[in-house]
């Protein structure tokens, strides 16, 4: 597959507005092809661009594009959902390691849906031992963490999301630290309209968002 990338189609964005409005199989299924067409196939092109990137951050990384490797299902599953509509109304690629508990470990993501993309790195579900190993490493060595962490202040790509405790857990930490300290889960996001999802800005852009978030992604991994 050529690792070369031209951008989405405004076709894509186009396809998840007409499915949230017929939202059926028998309409999939009379449109699969628009899916494959501007979906599936750029989704694996722009997985195959990011691989060497991926790689050289972490060589234990999946760049493998296909479904169920680096590539979501569109299919939900409805088993246990109250919305029982069968197809997802966004995309996603997840660059993991390959692991059963995957879910636990720092990844990195893209998402594309009707209003835009975005993309980022950190956990689905952070295991609350690694988020304790975290606390303790911030506990213990403050100063140390503001430096993995200064570049967030010069930059307006990213911020620190994930669910938080209501309370602080250690009152005596600084403000700044207390946004680390008190999550529950952990990931950093970069939210974007859909102007730059039509060109080959768009590889280059998360590439060098990828290789910004890397050294963050490796301490996570160490902390696990």
């Amino acid at each position: 597959m050529s690792s070369s990338f031209p951008g989405f189609s405004p076709q894509a964005l186009a396809f998840f507005e007409e499915l949230a409005a017929n939202n059926r199989k028998d309409w999939f299924e009379a449109h699969r092809s628009d899916y494959e067409e501007f979906l599936l196939e750029p989704l694996k092109s722009l997985v195959a661009a990011l691989a060497n990137t991926m790689v050289a951050i972490d060589g234990e990384l999946v760049t493998m594009p296909a479904v169920d490797k680096t590539i979501s299902r569109i299919y939900r599953d409805t088993r246990f959902s109250r919305d029982k509509s069968p197809y997802k109304c966004r995309m996603w690629l997840t660059f993991k390691r390959y692991r059963p508990d995957w879910k636990e470990t720092p990844c990195f993501y893209f998402e594309i849906n009707a209003e835009g993309y975005r993309y980022g790195m950190g956990f689905y579900c952070a295991a609350k031992d690694t988020m304790d190993r975290l606390r303790q490493y911030i506990e213990s060595s403050p100063e140390r963490f503001r430096e993995e962490i200064a570049w967030l202040a010069g930059q307006d790509r990213f911020v620190v999301a994930g669910e938080s405790y209501k309370r602080p857990l250690n009152a005596a930490l600084p403000d700044d630290l207390q946004q680390w300290h008190m999550r529950k889960n952990l990931y950093l996001v970069c939210n974007r309209p859909p102007s730059r999802l039509f060109s080959a800005q768009l590889l280059e852009e998360i590439q060098s968002g990828f290789q910004q978030l890397a050294p963050l992604y490796r301490l996570l991994w160490q902390l696990r």
